[in-house]
């Protein structure tokens, strides 16, 4: 049985005006579900959330909540006298490792344009400094890439990171806080480089993993943890800080010597 147009569309325009449109925004923090006109509203209250809804469409809009809010607040805890004194982030550096770079060049090259696509710069080529025969390796000869952020390229690759790239990874609890090197610098490791939204699931190959490392001018771990929960890191819940490194005490000849050893116990 045949069904003409007309009645099609009067059909669907009933059954569309029997549900109306829903609008809902993503919760970050306090939820309060709330139902004006019948329509569904999720707000969030967290007092620690700094980026607004005003902000989502602007350029560089880290760099500028880093000036107009972070500032004074971490000049008012940890009371800075001169505003250079507030620590910032200097640089970011992205690194990946590829093992088969001198056999495979194409690959290399497939590398260095996912990279690029990921961090809005063009990366460089590292090569090794010294031959290693056991590992086969030529002075001179290509191991991976690498790239260093600044300005307003860092801030944006910084903004992605935080907000598209680690909440799209699997099994996601949080960072580490005991990865800092004890100068205010934070590294992380990604397994997978694929949740970045700038590449393509399908147009994927082998999959490759890379190293961010975050260089602040902060003096203490304390310090650069704070600047960067500010600006949105999501730290493990439950973390009590950045760990303090124990250091061993290094051993001397003498404690190796068996006759040293002898003498000592007579």
């Amino acid at each position: 049985m045949a069904s003409s147009p007309t009645l099609l569309h009067s059909t669907a325009s009933s059954f569309c005006g029997q549900f109306p449109p829903q609008s809902v925004r993503l919760p970050c923090g306090d939820l309060r579900t709330t139902r004006p006109g019948g329509r569904l509203s999720v707000k969030a209250t967290a007092a620690t959330v700094l980026v607004e809804k005003t902000e989502a469409k602007q350029a560089n809009r880290l760099k500028g909540r880093y000036l107009q809010k972070i500032v004074p607040l971490l000049k008012e805890e940890f009371n800075y006298t001169n505003i250079h004194q507030v620590p910032k982030i200097e640089k970011i550096v992205v690194n990946c490792g590829i093992g088969d770079a001198a056999q495979n060049a194409k690959g290399l090259d497939a590398a260095m344009n996912d990279l690029a696509l990921i961090t809005g710069q063009r990366p460089v080529k590292t090569r090794a400094k010294n031959a290693i025969a056991t590992f086969k390796i030529r002075e001179g000869q290509p191991l991976g890439i690498a790239v260093t952020l600044r300005g307003n390229v860092m801030y944006a690759f910084l903004d992605r990171l935080i907000n598209l790239g680690l909440p799209r990874t699997r099994d996601f609890q949080g960072v580490s806080p005991n990865s800092f090197d004890g100068h205010g610098n934070y590294s992380i490791g990604f397994r997978d480089q694929s949740v970045f939204p700038e590449l393509s699931y399908d147009a994927l190959g082998k999959p490759r993993g890379m190293d961010v490392c975050i260089a602040t001018t902060a003096n203490t771990d304390k310090e650069a943890q704070r600047l960067l929960a500010l600006m949105g890191m999501p730290f493990r819940e439950g973390s009590t800080g950045p760990a303090t490194v124990v250091r061993k005490k290094k051993l001397k000849a003498h404690h190796f010597d068996s006759k040293a050893k002898q003498r000592a116990r007579r």
